[in-house]
């Protein structure tokens, strides 16, 4: 029985030693983390995003940081001074914003995240608690960003996605639960929703009853690499022999590329979130409010919001407050039932995503190394493409054509 290693016990790893599981891989997973629970596939919105089918490089995103680099609470900014590596990283960002890129990549990332979809919907069911598909809206402040997502929701309607715009008469109309202060909204009908702090814990476990050795506290040392395959994974004085190796450790990835002399430019996107137990009003739908860029999820222990990207180096996340801030300041601007609440007194997450220059995972077998599959880099989407990415990885690592096409995501095209 081959032995395959999984590095990362977030939504990516679990769910690909699931798959492996199912392919008959004896399975390791190695969780850096002593007391896993804090990164961001427990922190996340909860959201499976079908609607998110343009990269983060995309024309205008440039211009766009531009503006938001001007205030410190505004939902995008850096962490840590720039330098060599961060300015490579956004120089690679900038050629990749066009529109060519983002019409070869929706085709790639609806087809991901419909797949994902289908994974929860049909492997997952019992273990997704919370899991709904109700869609979501992509909620307004200003006629301006009204008519931008109208816009994106005609690109959304030729990949075959079902969109609706609502004026602010048909929003009210249409989310009863809860009041906006907003010009409208765009309602994607194909989102879902769940609760990760339900999901995680119950697919670790069903993981653990499968077979699977999980390890925490298990940080990766380095590799011993013979005939262009790795033999072993050292941790500290252990040598744990391995098959195959999957690099699905979010952030930290590119670090652990590198000790494979593996190139995978990534930042880490820090984002800050925390959760409502007693709103003081639920709504029913999941929403992007998108002038302050805050995800809103009613899960199962609360309402959950998420937002903005900080771009920096890996290292323990550390909350920006300006940033949390200006969060409050969109949830109470968008949402009048929240200007009466002190928001303040939420205890706050922070959490880094892995970001790829051109906004596309790393998905694949590298060149170089025959026996690895990288799985990361999956922005703000990493819950959302946890199933399908899991499952396509045991199928790189089993020899199999894989169920989507994978090309666009190689980890060599950077080199």
């Amino acid at each position: 029985m081959k032995h395959a290693v999984v590095i990362g016990a977030g939504v990516v790893g679990l769910c690909a030693a699931d798959a492996l599981l199912r392919k008959g891989f004896r399975v390791t997973v190695l969780e850096r983390d002593a007391k896993p629970g804090d990164g961001c596939s427990y922190g996340n919105g909860g959201l499976v995003v079908p609607s998110h089918f343009e990269p983060l490089a995309a024309p205008g995103m440039v211009a766009m940081g531009l503006r938001f680099l001007r205030s410190k609470e505004s939902p995008f900014g850096f962490s840590g001074l720039p330098g060599l590596e961060m300015a490579s990283w956004m120089a690679r960002f900038a050629l990749a914003g066009t529109k060519a890129h983002v019409e070869r990549s929706a085709p790639v990332l609806r087809d991901l995240n419909l797949a994902s979809r289908a994974l929860f919907e049909e492997r997952y069911g019992e273990l997704a608690g919370g899991y709904e598909r109700l869609g979501e809206l992509m909620v307004c402040r200003s006629a301006a960003s009204l008519a931008g997502e109208a816009h994106l929701a005609e690109k959304a309607k030729g990949l075959g996605l079902k969109t609706e715009v609502l004026d602010r008469a048909g929003l009210a109309q249409f989310e009863t639960q809860i009041e906006f202060d907003a010009a409208g909204a765009v309602y994607f009908e194909d989102d879902a929703h769940l609760t990760p702090a339900l999901f995680m814990p119950s697919l670790r476990r069903s993981v653990i009853e499968a077979g699977a050795d999980v390890r925490d506290g298990a940080e990766v040392r380095g590799f011993c690499v013979k005939g262009g395959k790795v033999t072993t994974v050292r941790l500290g004085s252990e040598e744990l022999a391995a098959d195959e190796v999957v690099l699905a450790a979010g952030a930290w990835t590119g670090a652990l590329a590198r000790l494979l002399g593996l190139r995978l430019p990534m930042l880490a996107g820090k984002g800050y979130g925390f959760t409502v137990p007693n709103p003081p009003a639920m709504p029913k739908y999941p929403a992007i409010l998108v002038d302050g860029r805050v995800a809103v999820t009613p899960m199962k222990d609360g309402l959950r919001f998420v937002g903005t990207m900080e771009l920096g180096l890996p290292s323990e996340p550390t909350r920006n407050e300006a940033r949390l801030r200006g969060m409050r300041r969109a949830i109470a601007e968008t949402y009048p039932a929240f200007r009466s609440i002190d928001l303040t007194q939420l205890p706050a997450w922070a959490g880094l995503r892995p970001c790829p220059p051109d906004g596309m995972p790393y998905l694949g077998r590298p060149n170089r190394i025959g026996n690895v599959v990288i799985a990361a880099g999956h922005g703000m989407m990493g819950m959302s493409l946890g199933p399908i990415t899991g499952e396509l990885v045991a199928q790189v690592a089993n020899g199999e054509p894989t169920s989507v096409p994978i090309n666009l995501l190689s980890p060599d095209r950077y080199g």
